[in-house]
């Protein structure tokens, strides 16, 4: 029996590219984002191309009710989900007193609330077949404060200590999480947060090598992947920890100066 996998953020960048992955292996699919066009289309795609039956959710997933309307509606089909890929996020460059109150806080109910909610809601589901896997999109940002993108930096930092956390828990179960943590990648990511303009973004790969590192990752329950990194990048996360941290935010602001 294939999987049913569940993704968000499943229109664009990463979360598409998993989509396809998973698909190519026979899966079938939930996808979930806002658009309704691009989630039709992305289903027209794999259906015809693999065979598989792909149900559309168009949602919101800003919004705190977001979560709990997603549950609510693959319940109701009667789907069991085997896989839940946590893709959908987004940041925003600027100084923090400069940026958009109400962005902030959409910003913090995607990447933190609305991927906390429904990796609640599904969790009992698959400790009750004692069988699951939990994907969580995180960054190499969660590493490191990030001046600049503090808020976004904050939210992947949870991610990544929130995951590794509930993957413990499930230490003496078949219930896996992994989280994986993409450097700069070719997304719609860079140009709606504003860092393709920046340095950090010169050398950004593509998301499908991103994609195929985290399935393959998430499918062996591993508990961490890096991915999308250069040699000199390599080189500079293994330097940040035994970095002076002033020196460390110092750089990070001057990596993220437009």
């Amino acid at each position: 029996m294939q999987a049913t996998a569940l993704i968000t953020g499943a229109s664009t960048g990463i979360g598409k590219d998993l989509a396809e992955i998973h698909a190519s292996k026979g899966g079938d699919l939930v996808i979930v984002a806002r658009s309704k066009d691009k989630l039709d289309t992305v289903k027209s795609e794999l259906e015809s191309k693999y065979g598989i039956k792909v149900l559309v959710l168009v949602k919101d997933l800003t919004k705190l009710t977001a979560a709990q309307e997603v549950y609510d509606e693959v319940k109701k089909t009667g789907l069991n989900i085997d896989i839940l890929i946590n893709n959908a996020g987004f940041g925003g460059l600027g100084q923090f007193n400069e940026q958009n109150p109400e962005l902030l806080m959409q910003m913090i109910n995607l990447n933190v609330t609305t991927l906390t909610l429904l990796t609640r809601l599904f969790m009992p589901d698959f400790l009750e077949r004692n069988r699951g896997k939990v994907l969580n999109v995180s960054s190499t940002a969660s590493l490191m404060p990030g001046p600049l993108q503090a808020v976004y930096f904050a939210t992947k930092a949870y991610v990544t200590s929130f995951s590794n956390a509930i993957a413990e828990e499930l230490h003496n179960t078949d219930v896996t999480v992994t989280n994986l943590m993409p450097g700069a990648t070719e997304t719609d990511f860079g140009s709606r947060s504003g860092m393709d303009k920046t340095e950090m973004f010169k050398t950004a790969v593509s998301s499908m090598g991103v994609a195929k590192a985290g399935y393959a990752a998430m499918m062996k329950g591993k508990l961490d992947v890096i991915s999308g990194l250069t040699t000199s990048q390599k080189m500079m996360m293994a330097m940040i920890p035994f970095m002076p941290k002033k020196m460390m935010l110092s750089q990070m602001r001057k990596m993220q100066t437009v």
